[in-house]
C-alpha cells in the first residue's frame, strides 16, 4: 500500500479508503452486509495496509458506525488509522433529527463517538450543505469540537466550488478549523468537478476523496448495458439510474474495458488508477461486498497508466449537468 497526506496536514492516509456504507444492516439496504459478513473485509483491509475508513451516521441508521468501530478495534491499531464519519442527513422526519445547526453538530458527534467506540473522530465531515443553517454557525460548532478534542480534522462533501471557497474563507477570517478534505462525486463518467472544484482543492491544499469512484459499479465492467439492474445493488439503489444515464456514459465504460484488456488488468483497476493520477485526488472511497472487489482496489494503487491510455479513457467524455449534490440542489446561500 502507498500513503499520502491528508490535505496539508501531517497525517498519512492509504491511497485507498474503505467505504463502510456497505456494512451495517440489510434492513436499511438489501445489499448491505451485516456485522459477521463484514468482518473479513476489515481484516483484509488492515492486513493489506489500508488505514483510512469512511462511514456516516445515517448509513444503516447508525449500525455502520457500530460495525466499523467494532472491527477496527479488533484488527487495527487505532493510532495508525484515520476514521472518518459524516453528519447531515436526518434519521427521521422529526425536528432536529439532522442538519448542521450547532445543536445537530454537537448531538451527532456525541452519538457517533459512542457508536464508533472511540474518544476522537479523526475526520468529521459534513455530508452535504444545510441550506437552513448559516455556514458560520456550522463551522463554529465544528471548530468547538476540534478544540474540545472530540474531532481532529474536518471535511466537506459535494457542493459548488464557490460555496466551498466561501466556507474556507469564513474559517480563515475567524481562525476556525478549516476543511482539509472534499468528498466529491468524481469518476471517469462524471468529470464536471474538473472545471472548478478540483483546481480549487489543489490551490487550497485540500485533498479530494471521491465517492462513487467506479460510478456505482458501472466502471467495474460487469454490466452489459446502460441501465443494467441485474445486481442486487443496481436493482435497489436507484441512484445509478439518475447519475449515469447519458448514452455517452457507456462509451466511457467501453473505453475502460479496452484499456484494461490491452494491459491485462481489470476495468475497476484501470478506473481507479486513472483517478489516482488526477491532481488533488488523495484516496478514492471504494465499497466492497465481495473479496475480489477489495483485491482489485488494492492492486490498482500499483498501476501507472501511460499518457496514451489516459487519452483513450478520457476521449469519449461528454459534458454533464451537475449531479450528486443531494436533496438541497438547487439552492441559494443562506445568510
Amino acid at each position: 500500500m502507498e500513503y499520502t497526506r491528508l490535505g496539508e496536514t501531517g497525517v498519512q492516509i492509504s491511497k485507498i479508503c474503505l467505504g463502510c456504507m456497505s456494512y451495517g444492516s440489510a434492513e436499511w439496504r438489501p445489499w448491505v452486509l451485516d456485522e459477521a459478513a463484514a468482518k473479513p473485509f476489515f481484516q483484509k483491509a488492515v492486513e493489506s495496509g489500508i488505514n483510512f475508513f469512511d462511514t456516516a451516521n445515517m448509513y444503516s441508521l447508525g449500525k455502520s458506525e457500530e460495525v466499523t468501530g467494532k472491527w477496527l478495534r479488533e484488527f487495527a491499531n487505532l493510532d495508525e488509522c484515520v476514521i472518518a464519519t459524516k453528519l447531515f442527513f436526518p434519521f427521521s422526519g422529526k425536528p432536529n433529527a439532522g442538519g448542521l445547526s450547532r445543536k445537530a453538530v454537537q448531538q451527532a458527534c456525541e452519538a457517533s463517538l459512542k457508536r464508533l467506540g472511540v474518544d476522537t473522530i479523526d475526520l468529521y465531515q459534513i455530508h452535504r450543505l444545510d441550506n437552513a443553517t448559516p455556514i458560520e454557525e456550522t463551522l463554529s460548532a465544528l471548530d468547538d469540537l476540534v478544540r474540545q478534542g472530540k474531532v481532529r480534522y474536518i471535511g466537506a462533501s459535494s457542493m459548488y466550488a464557490w460555496e466551498f471557497l466561501h466556507a474556507l474563507r469564513a474559517s480563515d477570517a475567524n481562525g476556525w478549523a478549516r476543511f482539509v478534505t472534499m468528498q466529491n462525486h468524481y469518476n471517469l463518467i462524471y468529470r464536471e468537478e474538473e472545471r472548478e472544484m478540483l483546481p480549487l482543492c489543489e490551490s487550497e491544499g485540500v485533498s479530494s476523496i471521491p465517492w462513487s469512484p467506479l460510478a456505482r459499479g458501472m466502471l467495474a465492467g460487469t454490466r452489459k448495458k446502460l441501465g443494467d439492474d441485474s445486481t442486487v445493488r443496481s436493482e435497489t439503489d436507484g441512484l445509478d439510474q439518475i447519475l449515469y444515464n447519458d448514452p455517452s456514459d457507456w462509451d466511457v465504460v467501453e473505453a475502460v474495458k479496452k484499456v484494461a484488456e490491452a494491459r491485462g488488468a481489470k476495468p475497476a483497476q484501470v478506473a481507479l488508477a486513472w483517478l489516482l493520477s488526477r491532481p488533488a485526488v488523495a484516496a478514492p472511497i471504494i465499497g466492497a461486498t465481495k473479496e475480489y472487489q477489495l483485491d482489485d482496489a488494492i492492486e490498482a494503487v500499483d498501476i501507472v497508466l501511460e499518457q496514451a491510455e489516459i487519452e483513450v479513457l478520457e476521449a469519449p467524455y461528454q459534458p454533464h449537468g451537475v449531479k450528486g449534490m443531494g436533496p438541497s440542489q438547487p439552492r441559494g446561500w443562506r445568510r
